[in-house]
């Protein structure tokens, strides 16, 4: 899948929700490019933490422009989209009583850096998107336990961002 196909589906997705009200945030290594202002590696899938009460209305605007519901096996958390060679991956959202943002899990609760969800936006190759802060996905990225080369990667890209 190309890069060119992924940022044109970023573009029609920011566009769609932007048009409906509905807050995103792009996170993992698609947001440590658009703070380096440049393609750094392959992407495998575009990541965007949603909340979860919008989660209904996405599934819908989705659907209206091609896209199918892709859930993967084991996923918990967060749910896949699928639409010609490019996957979605839609993290859920909640806020407790304190006002901090989580992820729900089956068991427990994936917690996000203080600040993640503001309202940092950034632009890559014309494509404008929602970002979560640089601090959070510093945070992010140093505690991930998934692909250790591609995070080592954008642990080096951003650590060039200051």
């Amino acid at each position: 899948m190309s890069e060119r196909e992924q940022l044109a589906a970023l573009a029609q997705i920011h566009e769609l929700l932007e048009q409906q009200g509905i807050d995103y945030w792009l996170f993992g290594g698609w947001a440590v490019d658009f703070y380096a202002a440049s393609v750094t590696r392959a992407h495998a899938d575009l990541d965007l933490g949603v909340w979860l009460d919008d989660h209904h209305r996405i599934a819908e605007l989705l659907a209206a422009e091609g896209w199918s519901h892709a859930p993967e096996e084991a996923e918990d958390g967060y749910t896949g989209y699928k639409r010609a060679a490019v996957r979605l991956e839609l993290a859920f959202l909640a806020r407790d009583q304190d006002g901090h943002v989580y992820t729900p899990l089956r068991e427990g609760r994936g917690n996000w850096p203080e600040g993640a969800f503001a309202n940092d936006v950034g632009e890559l190759e014309g494509v404008r998107a929602r970002l979560i802060s640089l601090r959070a996905l510093k945070a992010d990225k140093s505690e991930r336990q998934g692909d250790a080369a591609k995070d080592g990667v954008d642990m080096l890209t951003l650590s060039r961002l200051g």
